[in-house]
């Protein structure tokens, strides 16, 4: 005979744990399309760049949905309500794209040209670049909607593009992994580290860009629009 469940156990059966699971996957489907959107928009921009001008300015695209797990991490950090309609109106970056350009000016030229598209509305932008966080994180993050046209209707759906340079990336791509190592809790010569080399990195991205300029001449320069939630 199996043991009774204890007072404070849940008992869940499985028809009701797949019901879950598929609200779960519904509630993400447009995100993923959103996704797809961002992408392909992307995608022909850099192969445009490749037919039609002297060098292409991406140099690689990635994106993601969170999982599941993800995101009720976040829903715990931020404190929201774990309703669908306060996750999708309290957390913007569900969906989420990184382009990774060769220069500082093409990521500048790259949020001009995705933004400039008519079906695009900007929410938010945040300009690490020419505002560093103060551990000398270096990216301009841009919080965009895009139409997903499903079998209801249409949809707007918010994503997140972040546009930084290889040395950028890479940078980012170890703070990130000194972060998960000591669980966010990084001794404080390490973080003096970090951000010396941000400083290198930001140095290095100066230098090839003067290279760049000999080489070709300067593109035309812009700076991100910060817009307030």
């Amino acid at each position: 005979m199996s043991p009774a469940p204890a007072e404070d156990e849940v008992t869940v059966s499985l028809s009701e744990l797949r019901a879950a699971r598929d609200e779960v996957q519904r509630f993400l489907l447009p995100y993923q399309f959103a996704l797809k959107e961002i992408e392909t928009k992307v995608e022909i921009l850099r192969d445009e760049f490749q037919h039609l001008h002297d060098y292409n300015p991406i140099e690689h695209i990635s994106g993601r949905v969170k999982s599941p797990d993800s995101l009720v991490a976040k829903v715990g950090r931020k404190g929201i309500e774990g309703d669908f309609a306060s996750i999708r109106e309290h957390i913007t970056d569900i969906a989420g794209v990184r382009i990774t350009c060769s220069f500082v000016t093409d990521t500048y030229r790259l949020f001009d040209l995705l933004t400039a598209q008519d079906d695009i509305q900007i929410q938010q932008v945040k300009d690490y670049i020419s505002e560093p966080k103060p551990n000398g994180y270096k990216s301009l993050h841009a919080i965009i909607q895009v139409p997903v046209f499903l079998s209801s209707g249409r949809v707007d759906v918010p994503v997140e593009v972040q546009f930084r340079t290889i040395a950028m990336d890479f940078w980012a791509s170890l703070e990130h992994k000194i972060y998960y190592k000591f669980d966010r809790q990084v001794p404080d010569g390490l973080l003096e580290d970090l951000r010396d080399a941000a400083a290198s990195a930001a140095e290095l991205d100066e230098r090839m860009q003067r290279l760049h300029r000999q080489i070709h001449g300067e593109p035309p320069t812009g700076t991100a629009r910060v817009l307030e939630a």
